[in-house]
């Protein structure tokens, strides 16, 4: 891998232990109203769909302008409010940290299997009201814009990036790949673009 690159996940393998991929949602803000059942669904397919197998998991959060605001500071050094943040926990296999209380066994107590273990994925972190100022101007309507901005911060969360000119082509045709399949169920609308306009 050359230096510098980010690991991808590549082809359909097995993560984490027996089970399905689980998306767990927080609406931490009262702005603007969001369906977390339904774009926990919209990430659970995407991950699928990304080739993610077995018992991992994916935190989406929902917060106020105040809160990314205070995350994009902290993380990326910009001091204002942005649509998504992507928090990748870089690993693509489960790692199992020896730890004397786990490695003990007994009548009571079996050995770690990392099998039985989920991969934790990462967190993607939306704002919906700076999502609602922009849609408009970028997907369309709030309802599009939310699903570009899950499916956008999903793709980071798994490797994805768009830092060079063909990351970026290769980036917003998958998005609009897993939009078609996985939010609109057919073709995209006439009016809906990935790019803001300026």
């Amino acid at each position: 891998m050359p230096e510098g690159e980010r690991p991808r996940l590549g082809g359909v393998r097995k993560l984490g232990g027996e089970g399905e991929p689980e998306v767990f949602v927080a609406d931490e803000q009262t702005e603007i109203p969001v369906e977390p059942a339904r774009w926990a669904g919209l990430a659970r397919r995407v991950l699928t769909a990304e080739g993610v197998r077995g018992h991992a998991e994916l935190s989406l959060l929902f917060v106020g302008e105040d809160e990314i605001a205070e995350l994009n500071a902290q993380f990326l050094g910009k001091s204002e409010p942005t649509d998504v943040l992507a928090f990748p926990i870089d690993a693509t296999e489960v790692e199992v940290v020896s730890m004397p209380s786990l490695s003990r066994t007994g009548p009571d107590r079996s050995p770690v299997d990392p099998g039985d273990l989920p991969l934790l994925l990462g967190d993607v972190v939306l704002c919906p009201a700076v999502a609602a100022r922009q849609a408009a101007d970028h997907a369309g309507n709030l309802d599009d814009e939310l699903a570009l901005l899950i499916v956008h911060g999903v793709l980071h969360v798994l490797g994805h990036d768009h830092a060079e000119p063909g990351e970026a082509e290769r980036m917003r045709a998958r998005e609009r790949e897993l939009l078609e399949a996985h939010h609109w169920g057919g073709p995209a609308p006439a009016d809906f673009r990935q790019e803001q306009e300026t």
